[in-house]
């Protein structure tokens, strides 16, 4: 028996390092790419300042496609037969205000065409005293009517307090948090924000991910946990940042080097997500370049490829939008995509795998 068991030890063992050896030779998986080729210009609708959610919607028996557009912290709602054939509509009324300026980033519906709003909501520094200054937070809202009306369901993400950096010399934020997109994973068990976090801390600077269980989705205030540390943490007051800053924000030196501002789909041609992402070099937001990256699961954040540079310099706000009538959004789109910086597009974006 004991010659057995020893045999069958030695046995097991070799089947062990043989699979190690294989697990070390085998290559790693290949992350796909994204390049930028030269497209027909085509603006959205209006005056832009933020991501812009789009969502198509069944009317009077037709597919229609829905887009909301900020600026100035006031949301205007387009629509039409496709994209390319949007008309500019009025802003959106809401039912409730939480006051000061809101930008819709993205918006979620559910199955039964109740839309479901993350917002980035601007308040003015006052408690450093600088009303030139903003402490960004993100809230949810909800609408019955196809985004034309919002009822506010809160505050949802907020810097805690003591993390502002008032003797900041940033152009916009002295803290806080904001610049949102929002993801439902395949199953719509569990809701993904992913966010810009601006706290004094520079080690917290940069992109952080919330969850929230869908079913929570019309009392979403305090329900959400935050991705700190490779755990999900119902009462981290900050995340830990996809990459950290390697020259933060409010340290007073002029240089920066922070990703902020992700806008993330689905894309069907690759079968992953893709978060595109803006890249900071200086406290005035200067942009040095955008970056794409990819993760072949919304959950786990530690899935993302290294961020790559697709374009040098740039502006604000890169999105991806699908062209495929009926299906292309913000949310999900194919092998070449129209390629938005704030609203405004003269290219397309193609993937390979």
């Amino acid at each position: 028996m004991k010659r057995s068991s020893r045999w069958s030890s030695i046995s097991s063992s070799v089947a062990a390092a043989v699979l190690l050896i294989a697990e070390a030779a085998a290559p790693a998986p290949r992350v796909p790419t994204a390049r930028l080729v030269a497209a027909p210009r085509f603006d959205l609708p209006g005056e832009i300042d933020s991501n812009n959610p789009a969502v198509w919607s069944l009317v009077d028996g037709l597919q229609r496609l829905f887009v909301i557009s900020s600026w100035g912290g006031i949301p205007v709602r387009s629509s039409g037969a496709s994209i390319a054939s949007l008309q500019r509509g009025e802003p959106v009324a809401f039912a409730s205000h939480p006051g000061h300026g809101v930008w819709f980033e993205a918006i979620v519906p559910d199955d039964g065409d109740v839309w479901y709003g993350y917002y980035h909501h601007e308040r003015p520094a006052d408690l450093c005293g600088r009303l030139d200054r903003q402490l960004p937070r993100i809230g949810a809202m909800r609408s019955a009517d196809r985004g034309a009306t919002w009822d506010d369901l809160g505050i949802i993400l907020d810097a805690p307090p003591g993390s502002e950096a008032c003797d900041s010399n940033n152009r916009f934020v002295l803290g806080g948090v904001g610049d949102v997109t929002a993801v439902l994973d395949a199953e719509a068990q569990d809701l993904y924000l992913y966010y810009s976090q601006y706290p004094r801390d520079g080690a917290m600077q940069g992109v952080a991910v919330a969850r929230m269980a869908w079913a929570d989705r019309d009392e979403p205030v305090g329900k959400l946990s935050v991705w700190n540390g490779g755990a999900w943490l119902p009462d981290a007051p900050l995340g830990t940042p996809l990459v950290r800053a390697l020259r933060p924000f409010h340290d007073r030196a002029a240089a920066s080097d922070v990703f902020w501002g992700p806008s993330i789909h689905w894309n069907t041609y690759l079968e992953q997500y893709v978060m595109l992402l803006n890249r900071a070099r200086d406290d005035q937001f200067g942009q040095e370049a955008i970056y794409v990256s990819f993760s072949p699961t919304i959950a786990d954040p530690a899935q993302w490829s290294a961020p790559a540079r697709i374009l040098s310099g740039g502006s604000w706000y890169p999105q991806v939008i699908g062209t495929e009538v009926g299906s292309g959004t913000d949310r999900l789109a194919g092998k070449r995509a129209r390629f938005f910086m704030t609203g405004r597009s003269v290219r397309f974006i193609e993937f390979e795998r």
